[in-house]
């Protein structure tokens, strides 16, 4: 299958939804495809290196010579022609050539056959001995005789049964029980894309989306492993986490993505799609149509970008579920090497590492970067003493990273635009807030939930009609509980606090949700 031409320089990376994505880094995955896998991102796997070489030599010795019965009934069948062409050889209508290589065969094969039978017997205890490996006890070692009497021996006595070898078998079914983080599954009519020797370079930009992230979220992905599945469409791919589909797409390898970012009025010719990392309207256009969609103002992109970018998308919104304490633990072992007094101080006298995973996570799940640790475990260094409610401590830490989230999300004239809550809803959401063993929730009437996604939903459509990402702003005491009640709705949605917002930032109200 032909690769489309072109958008090799085109990148996988980028931040919060906006097309093109851009990288600078330089891509050095590596590559390899072993029995219809592809490992990216510098993930090797030699299982099956050693068996290609001999593969046609098992083949034949285990379906031929190793099956007398076969060769027997091949000799009998040539037998049977054998004796019906002796009568044509007398009437003339038959060469007697043939006949005497048609005997030839019929004796070579009986012979054969005739021979590896007698050796079987020999050959069987030999293999099974040779099977157990060196050093292997006899099959009858170590095994109390018939009758009571003592084993057999031979040489020195049989290593007991706990020294023996571990099976293969059983060593193929432990690996069976290893799950990957995270998996990129192709259907086979998208090789192409991951295959360098067609000029495929979604490897490279697999490492350039962990480097990506590692610099944006401050997590270090683990390798994605790519391999081909006959069970999905030529043209689809699957995303997984932890063995688990989180996403789909669909792509036309000899075809270009063409987006209309929202002021192109011209329509260009090709077939609708959905674009399948935002979920945008989009078109497949042939490759002779690039430049007239480029210049009508269509944002063009090749397959691989558009998969590197869906990979991207879903890292980022999954980004707490790839954080687990053995990941932690190495971000805190960073960190130690040059800041060792607040390590040692939080870890493990205020907070266990399973307590810092859940701030952690609680931050990834809206998205804003840990890889300024060192703040987040001075806060949370200050502030643990006071309470041990990681989703407290969490607000705290954001408080602490409130720079960095005002910069993640101000526009760039300097200013926040953002939809303010009613104080009286503010007032609703607190009074209905119930605790229970180890979760906090709030708890508001049906018909009340019901206006407040409506109203909402208003003002979101407001904010975007004047360019706007929608945010919301209210008291911090609420802040998590707002948060709670919209990420069903809106799971996008970004939510902030007073104590988030430092004091050069300009806030611009453009909404206020009641109910």
């Amino acid at each position: 299958m032909k690769r489309s031409k072109g958008g090799s320089n085109q990148s996988a990376n980028g931040s919060d939804g906006h097309w093109p994505l851009q990288v600078s880094a330089q891509p050095t995955a590596e590559y390899e495809r072993c029995n219809g896998q592809y490992i990216g991102a510098g993930v090797h796997d030699n299982r099956f290196q050693a068996i290609v070489p001999g593969l046609f030599d098992g083949l034949l010795q285990g379906q031929v010579f190793a099956q007398p019965k076969a060769l027997a009934t091949a000799a009998i069948v040539l037998g049977l022609f054998t004796v019906f062409s002796t009568f044509a050889v007398f009437t003339g209508s038959f060469s007697l050539g043939l006949f005497v290589s048609l005997l030839a065969m019929t004796l070579l094969t009986g012979g054969l056959a005739f021979a590896l039978n007698r050796s079987a017997f020999s050959f069987a205890p030999a293999a099974a001995t040779a099977g157990r490996g060196a050093g292997a006890p006899p099959a009858g070692a170590g095994r109390p005789a018939p009758g009571g009497a003592a084993p057999s021996r031979q040489g020195e006595s049989a290593p007991p049964p706990d020294t023996a070898p571990a099976l293969t078998t059983q060593e193929a079914v432990t690996a069976l029980l290893h799950v990957d983080t995270m998996e990129l599954e192709i259907g086979y009519g998208l090789i192409p894309l991951v295959d360098p020797e067609q000029k495929g370079d979604l490897l490279d930009r697999v490492t350039m989306i962990r480097r990506q992230t590692a610099l944006e979220m401050g997590i270090v992905v683990p390798p994605i492993r790519i391999r081909d599945n006959i069970q999905l469409k030529p043209n689809e791919y699957c995303i997984k986490i932890r063995g688990t589909d989180v996403a789909r797409g669909t792509l036309m390898v000899d075809y270009f993505l063409a987006m209309n970012p929202g002021h192109v009025t011209q329509d260009v010719e090709g077939i609708d799609t959905t674009e399948p990392a935002f979920g945008l309207p989009a078109k497949w256009i042939r490759e002779n149509r690039k430049e007239q969609a480029e210049m009508l103002g269509y944002t063009v992109v090749d397959p691989a970008s558009v998969v590197a970018t869906h990979l991207t998308e879903v890292i980022k919104n999954h980004a707490y579920e790839l954080l687990g304490r053995q990941e932690v633990q190495s971000l805190v072992d960073v960190v130690k090497e040059k800041h060792s007094v607040v390590v040692e101080e939080l870890i493990p006298g205020k907070m266990t590492l399973g307590e810092l995973q859940k701030v952690l996570q609680n931050l990834l799940r809206e998205r804003v970067s840990i890889r300024n640790m060192v703040t987040i475990l001075e806060v949370l260094a200050d502030y643990s003493p006071m309470t041990k409610d990681v989703n407290v401590l969490t607000e705290y830490t954001r408080a602490g990273l409130a720079r960095q989230i005002c910069k993640q999300h101000q526009m760039p004239d300097g200013s926040l635009p953002v939809i303010t809550l009613d104080p009286q809803l503010e007032e609703a959401i607190v009074n209905s807030v119930q605790q229970t063993e180890g979760a906090t929730y709030p708890v508001l009437p049906p018909d009340m939930v019901q206006r407040l996604n409506q109203n909402l939903t208003q003002a979101i459509e407001k904010a975007v009609s004047l360019n706007y990402q929608p945010i919301i702003m209210c008291s911090p005491r609420v802040r998590m509980y707002v948060r709670r009640l919209v990420e069903r709705m809106f799971p996008s949605l970004v939510v902030l606090s007073h104590s988030e917002v430092t004091a050069d930032i300009r806030v611009k109200s453009v909404g206020q949700v009641t109910v």
